[in-house]
């Protein structure tokens, strides 16, 4: 087993809330790390239809087997245990005795907030890190392999290629989210919205260009997009929200959270052929974004990461606050440094003033360095970018 960043993360929030929540897409990794945490306990899964059936007609006697708590693994299947699991966890005043998991934030969450307010420790568990495999060892040393794989945990510790999982992946789980959710009936038409949304990865939303390219209304692009969402297949960045004098553009940015997905999807059938793919520089703006979400989320920490894009096209690939100053960074997918790399970063600088940090550039060369004031970064030090974000 790959050790998981959110490991302490997840010990912490134990120790100072009764229920511990892990959320994310299915398959990334939750009932593994779950299980291998709290081994002393109970375990169920409301996958097993006769024990979804148990919590549903009989809330409290379903918990009553668990003295002493337990792994409720896909709790959004009996949205009825929430209201008891409340109940139980204040009479009991104990710290991490229940443990939840779920893949659909809409099931989840709004449970959570619904009954459990203030009682749950949530950690949102993205598929593996760089970092997290570059400590285990097998973290691919070429950049296109790399984004071609992406971090879903079996295409790491099994024998499975990407153009072998992804179809089954995409086929068993993302549309039976679907299903599940809003009823389609035709998946085709989903698939090829899904596929759609990844070659937008790294642009502007446009929803109504996107339900016109599929075929769909406004509503139905909405609706599926939200799923999308909710099954953390997708991220929408949104733009910072001071203008410094400027005209914003309003609109967020679309971005897969894995890109190995993503480049299935695109018809990526290797990485060599990723090499010379049109949407290599994009899946790259992805790869970057999508790291320092799981930086963020495996500390617990909402990810509060943005772009900024005025009305004339000046950009910022990404945006933080770091105290009360902001870092900019810029992503570029080229191997080789460009001086006009810093254009961008000096033209925020200057609208940004004292507000704003030395800028970093993220690419895909092999060395890190000081380039005129600004961190140049390879990609590879992303498997580092705990130390990045300390400067």
């Amino acid at each position: 087993m790959i050790p998981r960043a959110a490991r302490d993360t997840a010990l912490t929030l134990a120790h100072g809330f009764p229920i511990l929540a892990l959320t994310g897409p299915r398959q990334s990794g939750k009932t593994t790390l779950a299980r291998s945490l709290f081994q002393d306990k109970a375990y169920v899964t409301l996958e097993d239809p006769e024990e979804r059936e148990f919590a549903n007609r009989d809330p409290r006697g379903f918990l009553a087997r668990f003295d002493d708590g337990a792994i409720i693994d896909e709790a959004q299947y009996c949205g009825a245990l929430f209201s008891y699991l409340q109940g139980i966890v204040d009479s009991r005043r104990r710290m991490g005795e229940f443990i939840l998991t779920g893949s659909q934030q809409f099931g989840l969450l709004s449970g959570i907030s619904q009954s459990l307010a203030g009682r749950v420790g949530l950690i949102q568990l993205l598929p593996f890190s760089m970092a997290e495999l570059n400590q285990a060892g097998v973290l691919p040393q070429n950049l296109d392999e790399d984004m071609w794989r992406g971090g879903y945990p079996p295409l790491h510790d099994r024998p499975l290629s990407p153009e072998r999982w992804f179809p089954n992946y995409v086929a068993t789980y993302l549309e039976r989210d679907v299903r599940q959710l809003l009823a389609v009936r035709d998946l085709a038409l989903f698939q090829r919205f899904l596929k759609l949304c990844a070659a937008r990865s790294g642009q502007l939303l446009n929803l109504s260009a996107l339900a016109t390219d599929c075929g769909i209304s406004h509503v139905t692009a909405r609706q599926w997009l939200s799923v999308l969402e909710a099954s953390y297949v997708v991220l929408l960045l949104q733009p910072f929200h001071r203008n410094f004098g400027k005209r914003l553009v309003k609109t967020p940015k679309l971005y897969f959270l894995d890109t190995g997905l993503a480049a299935w999807l695109l018809g990526v059938r290797d990485a060599d052929g990723l090499n010379i793919h049109a949407q290599r520089g994009a899946l790259f703006e992805t790869l970057v974004v999508a790291e320092f979400v799981k930086q963020c989320f495996n500390a617990g920490q909402p990810a509060d990461l943005y772009f900024w894009r005025d009305n004339v096209g000046h950009e910022v690939d990404m945006l933080f606050e770091a105290g009360v100053r902001l870092q900019a960074v810029e992503i570029k997918s080229g191997a080789t440094f460009v001086t006009d790399w810093l254009t961008a970063a000096r033209k925020w600088q200057s609208f940004a003033g004292e507000a704003a940090l030395p800028p970093w550039i993220i690419y895909g060369g092999k060395e890190s360095y000081i380039r005129e004031g600004a961190t140049v970064l390879a990609w590879q030090g992303l498997a580092d970018l705990p130390v990045a974000l300390a400067r």
